[in-house]
């Protein structure tokens, strides 16, 4: 039986000085910080889309009964203003899309959506179920 190490600190790294160097870039993008709140009345989603207009959101339902929500991308460079050269440029904004599953007690039909101060508010109203009487007559026969 061969030793086993369970902490081993050159490991990680060896791989972390092949992949992070300049002829491997390491990939930037995440995907936006989704809250769900529950109450009685309805599902609230609270997408993050910091500087993000609301003409560039999108929120559907697919085929599949799956709610979608799109952010994109549609930050212009301008080649105009040529009197301040970046030193470092760290903002980006990458296209985002996803589908989540909806569960069987959403209203589909009354979906609404905004966006206000950075996040895209996503309500999913629940349907309210009647409540079957349990008492009744039964006819002796």
């Amino acid at each position: 039986m061969l030793p086993v190490m369970f902490k081993n600190s050159w490991f990680p790294t060896v791989f972390e000085d092949f992949l992070n160097n300049d002829f491997m870039p390491r990939a930037n993008t995440t995907a936006p910080a989704v809250n769900v709140r529950e109450d009685e009345k309805a599902y609230t989603m609270e997408v993050a889309s910091p500087g993000i207009k609301k003409e560039f959101c999108r929120v559907s339902i697919n085929d599949e009964g799956n709610l979608s929500v799109a952010i994109e991308n549609k930050f212009e460079h301008k080649e105009s203003e040529k009197k301040h050269h970046y030193l470092r440029r760290e903002f980006s904004y990458s296209n985002y899309e996803q589908c989540y599953s909806l569960p069987e007690d959403v209203d589909k039909d009354n979906i609404e959506a905004k966006v206000e101060d950075g996040i895209l508010t996503v309500t999913l109203p629940r349907v309210q179920k009647e409540e079957k009487k349990l008492s009744r007559n039964i006819t002796i026969g």
